[in-house]
């Protein structure tokens, strides 16, 4: 007997029974995002490894230890992509979208990222991406926050989650302080874990995000980060700080909120939730202005966030949102020579006048009893039941399988009748 194939650890399928969930989650994201007049483009999910490397930085766990690389038959490096802002820069420089315009983006699909499978983090995941280009004031910045907040109230998270928010300067500010804080670290090199010390000389920033409370507690007493922020960055968050207080949105400064790319700049921020355990970040972004001409572009101001899918939906299960709508409306019941063409016929029919309408035909043949229970079992609100009488008459049995009528009634007025219960 031949092996069973299994899937890939950390690459999961979504059965049938996820799927509504998760195209609620999807259906709202797209509703919120085309809400605020953003666009969606679309990027492949293999790129060059280098545009990664550029874009990230070297030194990054993720392409460090993460990424999935290999060289294709050209010999060319290649990468499944671990994250899908480089991707979306990459496509705007190439079809000549960014240079004097302005670009206000979406995406939604799949990334990979070989890291060990765990609750909400897994190798192939699914992220929402928002990226805007063109626009350099905190507005902007403070309008994909409030984008992100409508989207919590939107799918009944928001009090389930915290917005943490900080400034991480220009690059020459960071230049600076990372040296201050290496010159720091260097004073307590015996507490230091691997991580830190591997970070230290190459990306001492990310030391600050430790876990480890040995390490958080050397850094009580460290240079803060806010004392070496220019003037540009600090009046730029404080106006991004009023625009979120105008709007009402609760926000804690993290001042040790560095994000784990390279690319960042000035805003940083994520949402935070306790529900999940330990993977408790369910959005993060911020500014990267530097990026597009990092990349081979003109000089270009940018910002933007991704959302894990996966997290999102872990987060409405935990909450017990996870009711959405029926999988089936109407089932079509049939019974006697004739039936199930005329069946299927009424079921087109409701397809074409009823906008939206889910109606599925039984098959398979079977008594009264057990296309019921199918009905029952696919969770119908209403069963339509033909006969060899009621094709005859152009009729149909109407039955509410929520408890209510059972009437027949003419067939050119059942679609009225449904929209009554539905």
């Amino acid at each position: 007997m031949a092996k069973t194939i299994q899937a890939i650890r950390g690459m999961n399928d979504c059965l049938p029974t996820s799927t509504p969930l998760w195209q609620k989650v999807e259906d709202t994201v797209k509703n919120v995002v085309s809400a605020y007049g953003y666009s969606e483009i679309r990027m492949p999910i293999v790129e060059v490894t280098h545009l990664f490397k550029r874009a990230i930085g070297e030194v990054t766990d993720v392409v460090e230890k993460e990424m999935y690389t290999f060289d294709d038959r050209n010999g060319e490096s290649l990468s499944l992509r671990p994250e899908g802002t480089a991707s979306c820069v990459r496509a705007g420089i190439e079809n000549g979208l960014l240079y004097n315009q302005e670009q206000r983006l979406w995406y939604m699909g799949p990334m990979f990222r070989h890291e060990r499978p765990q609750k909400g983090r897994y190798r192939q995941f699914h992220q929402v991406g928002v990226e805007v280009f063109g626009l350099n004031g905190p507005d902007v910045d403070a309008e994909l926050i409030m984008m992100t907040a409508r989207l919590w109230r939107e799918l009944g998270i928001h009090e389930h989650v915290r917005l943490e928010l900080n400034s991480i300067g220009s690059l020459e500010a960071r230049a600076s302080y990372r040296t201050a804080l290496i010159a720091h670290l260097e004073q307590h090199i015996d507490v230091l874990d691997e991580d830190s010390l591997r970070r230290m000389h190459t990306n001492p920033l990310r030391v600050l995000d430790s876990k480890n409370p040995d390490i958080q507690a050397i850094l009580t007493d460290a240079p803060e980060l806010v004392d070496y922020l220019d003037e540009e960055s600090k009046a730029h968050f404080a106006g991004l700080c009023e625009l979120l207080d105008a709007a009402g949105i609760q926000y804690t400064i993290n001042q040790r909120l560095v994000r784990g790319l390279d690319y960042y700049n000035r805003t940083v921020f994520e949402w935070i939730t306790e529900s999940l355990g330990a993977q408790g970040t369910v959005c993060g972004g911020g500014r990267y202005d530097g990026l597009v001409e990092q990349l081979g572009g003109k000089s270009t101001p940018a910002v933007g966030f991704a959302m894990g899918l996966e997290r999102l939906v872990l987060l409405m299960e935990a909450l017990e949102l996870n009711q959405v709508r029926r999988t089936v409306d109407v089932y079509i019941v049939t019974a006697g020579e004739g039936t199930m063409a005329a069946g299927m016929k009424l079921a087109e029919s409701l397809r074409e006048n009823i906008d939206g309408i889910r109606v599925m035909n039984h098959f398979g043949g079977g008594g009264f009893k057990k296309q019921f229970k199918r009905a029952d079992k696919v969770g119908a609100k209403v069963a339509l039941v033909l006969g060899e009488d009621e094709v005859a008459n152009h009729q149909v049995t109407f039955k509410d399988l929520q408890g209510g009528e059972q009437v027949t009634v003419a067939q050119d007025s059942v679609a009225t009748k449904i929209a009554e219960v539905m």
